[in-house]
């Protein structure tokens, strides 16, 4: 009897162990757990530049995001995550310890960062997370992080909705492969990875907010994972490359028959080439692109790649500065094959959102010049129409081609130099004594040269602004005693390749 008893407790033992425990369920909760110690906490002290006020240092900030572990003890996270830094600290689960980390790698086109911790004892106990693939469509995936509201780690479950092209927030201007999730993505969830089968599928990277749509989350896919990886194995990153071209769909037929082209679904055609892009020189407004890598291009600008379609930008983006792409395109008739070695089109640079970087200028007379960029222009009050139209079209119109930096008088600092100056806020500078102002480098170099009078002429503006050497030097020294200004220029960076910017002797 009582082995009996002994043998059926026994078993009903084992019953409530299967029931509440499954091999299945012990191994996702030993996965999530070992998940849990490669995702950390970020903690960032950054300095935002001030371009109303560019001999700053501009204002401190604190914020949090996330990031985890991959190979090589590196912390994959968000550019604008670590974006600006002065000093990033990293938590991990289970540790209350706080690890001192510096930004090794950054991308602003893509939003993306590796950072590298100071103390390599931190990654004792920890694995790095292994890449899988891009996920399919209705897809379920999780994403780990430090969302607002807590100190803990979160965990959240979507399900995949869309498979993309997006702008990229953080630039404002560069788009790339982004997936949609219905997961919530809070701020703090940057930079933390999203999960399938135990493998990072994706970047958490930004959401709309609830007055927009509800639950739309995205995440940085692996092929644009990768590729950054990829670029910064010789230790620099280059940025994406990209055509520099515009082209239209071919959906139309009677335009289809025009350009020689039978019925079908394929084609699409150029209508804009870049001056500064690869693209110059190779291929013509008018020509049909056919095939890209010998992928067939569809009517809609798109190619089937990776079991789906995506616009053909994205043959482009998996490649980096100096490959070369194979065009199949038609002209005037006739099949021809081209090939285009792929570069950065650096005016786009002027439209996007830049960081790490500090605001340049040149100070002369309390007058303010600094190069037009997006972070300029949003502080500028009343602009006019000249300079919206200059700042619009600097691509689409190649202003660029004359005026590789847009030199603005930013701001008139009150002065006794120019006290009849205030109608020249926001002002385009085009010649100083003569001489073609197309960079920074170039007012400045003019306004140093010896003379007598400074004769600065402006951009659709007949009257000049005219200084003494005398006053201007007077004023310099005014603006270090009043108003405690002691640089009164800086130069480095800037974003225009040597070969755009000319000398004048």
């Amino acid at each position: 009897m009582k082995k009996r008893f002994s043998f059926s407790l026994c078993i009903f033992w084992i019953g409530l162990a299967l029931a509440t425990c499954t091999p299945g369920k012990a191994c996702a909760q030993n996965s999530m757990k070992s998940i849990r110690k490669s995702v950390v906490r970020i903690q960032v002290v950054t300095q935002q530049p001030d371009y109303s006020l560019p001999w700053t240092p501009g204002r401190t900030a604190t914020g949090w995001g996330s990031g985890f572990i991959i190979a090589g003890n590196r912390i994959l996270t968000n550019a604008h995550v670590s974006s600006n830094s002065r000093f990033i600290t990293i938590e991990k689960e289970g540790d209350g310890r706080r690890y001192e980390a510096r930004v090794r790698f950054i991308a602003h086109d893509c939003d993306l960062a590796l950072l590298e911790v100071i103390d390599k004892t931190f990654f004792k106990g920890t694995r790095p997370l292994a890449m899988g693939a891009v996920p399919e469509l209705n897809s379920e995936v999780i994403v780990v992080g430090y969302p607002i509201g807590g100190d803990r780690i979160s965990v959240t479950r979507g399900v995949v909705s869309r498979i993309d092209y997006q702008v990229y927030s953080h630039s404002g201007i560069d788009s790339h492969l982004a997936i949609q999730i219905d997961a919530a993505i809070n701020p703090g969830n940057s930079g933390g990875p999203v999960l399938q089968d135990d493998k990072v599928v994706g970047v958490a990277f930004q959401g709309y907010s609830g007055l927009v749509a509800q639950n739309v989350g995205y995440m940085i896919p692996v092929p644009v994972i990768r590729r950054f990886l990829k670029d910064v194995e010789d230790g620099h990153y280059d940025r994406y490359v990209d055509l520099g071209i515009q082209f239209f769909p071919l959906i139309n037929p009677a335009q289809r028959r025009a350009l020689g082209l039978g019925p079908g679904d394929y084609g699409v055609m150029v209508s804009d080439v870049m001056e500064a892009g690869g693209a110059h020189g190779v291929l013509e407004v008018g020509d049909v692109l056919l095939k890209i890598d010998g992928k067939s291009i569809f009517s809609d600008g798109y190619v089937a790649m990776d079991g789906s379609r995506l616009l053909l930008n994205e043959v482009v983006e998996r490649k980096f500065r100096g490959d070369r792409v194979e065009m199949e395109i038609m002209r005037c008739g006739q099949l021809k094959k081209v090939q285009i070695e792929l570069t950065m089109p650096w005016p786009y640079l002027m439209l996007a959102n830049r960081h790490d970087e500090r605001p340049r200028y040149v100070l002369f007379a309390g007058l303010v010049f600094q190069p037009l960029s997006r972070a300029l222009f949003s502080t500028l009050s009343n602009t006019g129409i000249e300079l919206r139209y200059f700042f619009s079209r600097f691509v689409e119109k190649e202003i660029y081609r004359d005026h590789p930096e847009l030199i603005i008088i930013s701001r008139i600092i009150p002065d006794p130099a120019n006290i009849h100056l205030k109608g020249f806020a926001n002002a385009i500078v085009d010649k100083v004594n003569g001489k073609p102002v197309r960079t920074l480098e170039d007012l400045y170099r003019e306004l140093k040269r010896s003379s007598e009078f400074y004769v600065i002429e402006l951009v659709g503006n007949n009257r000049p602004i005219v200084l003494t050497a005398k006053a201007a030097a007077e004023a310099s020294l005014r603006m270090t005693r009043k108003y405690g200004i002691r640089q009164q220029a800086y130069l480095e960076g800037g974003i225009v390749p040597a070969q755009w910017k000319g000398c004048n002797q």
